[in-house]
């Protein structure tokens, strides 16, 4: 093709439509709007079976379940976690060393106050008792010379008294020369020295027949010592040490542990700021404490309020307290983990199941249903959680109807069905 024919066909292209050409878009858009808006009209306005026209038919009902707001009077309470803990826990330990030759319980067996638990070797130290009672005797004996030598002596002394003064009686009348009466004299110094003498003899021998007495006394223990009992009613642990072990007296460790778990303690603590409470309501009277297991509704236990700490952990600005329950089923255990709650007064709240508080951007919300059967949207603040039921602290009153299952289909002003509550 020629670059004058290529001219002519480009120049040609791009050559502009006509007015008849440029109407046809706009006159198909317009139709095409038209009908779509007839079409809408026919929808909206169709005739019923007398020929009127007749409104579209309203949504169905939302089929829900629902329950009305009580007023109860319900507990003041203090939620924390506790932990069990035995009301008393003694570590057995041999107070002498020697060899185990019984064990008289089971690992884990409950014991009584008195209760015979571990018999170590009596052999030697009933050795040392008969060694010590023999010399308790000898010291006894010594005892018994050394008074003896005291009567003799003061004897002695009497006679020597007496013939000193016969003698001096004579030299003073000059019946008998000097040297003699000298010689009763320092006879009678000599018999006093010895009585004293003796006197000190004899208090020597009864210090000494105390010490052996002393000595047996000892021995006495360290033989009782040997039979090991329990000190107080309790659970028994694991056993460190069996038949035929060695056991070293006073050791660092004990052999057996044993927990007293009638009664028993749960110990927790709560933030400071409850402490006026808590004294002002247990001057009051006696504050119920219960435990359940962790993040479940079931009580384990019972109890009371028993303990105030004296001072406040400033580290955690928390105050310690603990709770005595009777404990008689076992259903707590030293150790155990537990959610513990305080209660110390009650008062009148509004109160609905929990499963009908709703969590939206702007709070805790609910649908109350009016009285037409149509839900309302409401705010609420929400206050303690007891179990299956919620504490609402305001925005609602007694026996209002609220929403407490089908809340997902629910908006406000949404007409609603309430089905019967099946029972569970």
């Amino acid at each position: 093709m020629s670059d004058a024919r290529l001219s002519q066909a480009t120049h040609g292209a791009r050559r502009p439509r006509g007015p008849r050409y440029q109407m046809r878009p706009r006159l198909r858009a317009a139709g095409a709007a038209f009908t779509l808006a007839a079409s809408l009209l026919l929808a909206g306005c169709s005739e019923d079976a007398t020929g009127k026209p007749s409104r579209a038919p309203a949504p169905p009902a939302v089929p829900v379940t629902a329950a009305d707001a009580l007023e109860k009077s319900v507990p003041l309470q203090l939620a924390a976690v506790g932990n069990a803990m035995a009301y008393t826990s003694v570590a057995i330990k041999s107070q002498v060393s020697g060899q185990i030759v019984q064990v008289h319980f089971k690992e884990g067996q409950d014991v009584a106050k008195g209760e015979l638990l571990f018999t170590i070797d009596p052999r030697p130290f009933e050795a040392a008792l008969r060694q010590a009672e023999a010399a308790l005797v000898q010291r006894q004996a010594e005892g018994q010379q050394a008074v003896a030598n005291l009567e003799r002596d003061t004897a002695q002394l009497a006679n020597a008294r007496v013939q000193e003064r016969r003698y001096r009686e004579l030299v003073e009348r000059e019946l008998v020369a000097r040297e003699q009466y000298d010689q009763f004299q320092t006879s009678l110094a000599t018999m006093e020295a010895t009585v004293q003498a003796d006197h000190a003899a004899v208090a020597n021998a009864q210090a000494s027949a105390r010490a052996a007495q002393a000595l047996v006394d000892n021995a006495k223990l360290q033989l009782a010592y040997t039979t090991i009992q329990a000190p107080i009613d309790g659970r028994t642990g694991n056993v460190m040490v069996q038949v035929g072990n060695v056991v070293k007296g006073n050791d660092d460790s004990p052999i057996v542990v044993i927990n007293q778990v009638h009664p028993i303690y749960v110990s927790f603590s709560v933030p400071e700021q409850h402490l006026g409470d808590i004294k002002k309501y247990r001057a009051e009277g006696s504050l119920r404490v219960e435990v359940r297991p962790p993040h479940q509704t079931q009580t384990l236990a019972t109890g009371a309020l028993t303990f105030i700490n004296n001072a406040v952990d400033q580290t955690t600005a928390t105050i310690q307290l603990k709770a005595t329950f009777p404990n008689t089923d076992n259903a707590l255990w030293p150790g155990q983990f537990v959610d513990v709650v305080l209660t110390l007064t009650s008062r009148a709240a509004i109160v609905v199941p929990s499963q009908a508080i709703q969590a939206g951007q702007q709070g805790p919300f609910l649908f109350v249903v009016k009285a037409d059967q149509t839900v309302e949207s409401r705010p609420v603040v929400v206050g303690t959680r007891l179990g299956a039921e919620t504490i609402v602290e305001q925005g609602l009153r007694a026996g209002e109807r609220v929403v407490t299952d089908g809340q997902l289909r629910l908006v406000p002003g949404a007409r609603v069905e309430i089905k019967p509550v099946k029972p569970s």
